[in-house]
């Protein structure tokens, strides 16, 4: 059964008045893409495009060359991004364009990034530049909002019904009558929803799932750093308490010795040169078999879509706390996806996608689009698997 592969696609490149009182006139992502700096010897920074430029998505000619890019490699579609705050919108312009130039074919969905805006880039409580105030008022004012969007013809449609992500369900008060409320909004308008909620930082499994939620899909690297974390974590204890069974045996300065080799083993690899690090970084190798062998392990009795992504290194936007998929290639984003994909049967005919984090996320090191150092090579991935 034929497959529908997404690339997840943020909006952010282009200036917008938020951005310029927040960052300062003129913000976009690639003012964090352009600025960014090696850490350490053989860090890979700056990401830089090739072949669509530091482009603005305020252009149609930009979001149409996206478009034909996408669909020469092998996409169904993109799933943007799109900001809520009680009413205020960010980032609407390219989508909203969009929507009303029908030259623009290219399918579409939309995934609500609900939380916070900060100056972090973490979707946390501090630093707090626009929040999110749940309410059922507001809930019913933004599913009117998307109703256009829901019925436009290159929307993305599971067996008729409009395909809505929400970033972090957990975050939202009572999200199942929530989910229930824009269902009944949504028939009003002769729209019928199919409801997904994204799995990340260790919000993975049946147990948050509901009546009201149709599926959820998988959104890589946050779910697999989890996964990381929990199976070394799991790794250094066992070491841990062998050691301790063995401190009779041999000299303290032994155990020590080779506690030292496990430690640097097991736990993910600190910045260089730092006296107190700032961030992790692990090797993409390691990250994508061990999200492999859980992934074969782990038992799924609800819909779930699957997703890869060919890297990750947001040092470009955070300074501290950052996290480094050290060494992605090419041929491992192939290993990963083809891996993913021999343990997902699509669950019907439509019920048949697979996501990509991301087409664009350059300020995370985490894109498709023709860079300076990999050429076209993850989209050709893309297109040998898919297409």
């Amino acid at each position: 059964m034929k497959l529908r592969p997404i690339a997840i696609h943020l909006p952010q490149f282009h200036p917008f008045p938020e951005n310029d009182n927040w960052w300062g006139k003129g913000f976009t992502e690639w003012t964090n893409v352009t600025k960014a700096r090696p850490l350490y010897e053989g860090h890979y920074q700056p990401h830089l495009p090739t072949d669509l430029g530091f482009y603005d998505l305020r252009l149609a000619d930009c979001r149409l060359e996206q478009e034909k890019l996408a669909k020469e490699y092998g996409f169904y579609g993109f799933c943007y991004y799109h900001y809520w705050f009680n009413g205020k919108l960010l980032m609407e312009r390219p989508i909203e364009e969009k929507l009303k130039n029908l030259e623009e074919d290219f399918p579409f969905m939309l995934c609500w990034a609900n939380e916070n805006w900060t100056r972090v880039w973490d979707g946390g409580e501090k630093n707090v530049l626009m929040e999110q105030d749940y309410n059922m008022e507001d809930h019913i004012a933004h599913i009117r909002y998307l109703i256009p969007f829901f019925k436009d013809k290159r929307y993305i449609k599971i067996d008729g019904k409009a395909a809505f992500a929400v970033y972090r369900t957990t975050k939202i008060p009572n999200f199942d009558k929530v989910a229930e409320i824009w269902r009944e909004e949504a028939r009003k308008h002769d729209v019928e929803l199919y409801i997904t909620r994204f799995e990340s930082f260790g919000e993975r499994g049946e147990k948050y799932m509901s009546e009201n939620i149709d599926a959820s899909i998988e959104f890589q690297p946050h779910s697999g750093v989890k996964i990381l974390s929990d199976s070394r974590r799991q790794e250094y204890l066992i070491k841990k308490q062998n050691y301790k069974t063995l401190r009779n045996e041999i000299s303290l300065a032994t155990i020590k010795q080779s506690y030292d080799h496990w430690s640097k083993k097991l736990k993910f690899k600190k910045t260089v040169g730092q006296e107190k690090p700032s961030g992790d970084i692990i090797e993409y190798s390691d990250f994508i078999e061990t999200d492999i062998t859980y992934d074969k392990a782990d038992k799924i009795n609800y819909k779930f879509y699957r997703c890869a992504c060919p890297g990750f290194d947001n040092t470009a936007r955070r300074s501290k706390d950052y996290l480094i998929l050290k060494d992605s290639t090419p041929e491992l984003f192939k290993h990963w996806i083809k891996e993913k994909l021999k343990l997902f049967k699509p669950y019907s005919k439509e019920e048949n996608l697979f996501f990509i984090n991301a087409w664009n996320e350059w300020a995370e090191g985490n894109y498709l689009e023709p860079s300076r150092k990999w050429g076209r090579a993850y989209l050709e991935v893309i297109k040998d698997i898919f297409k």
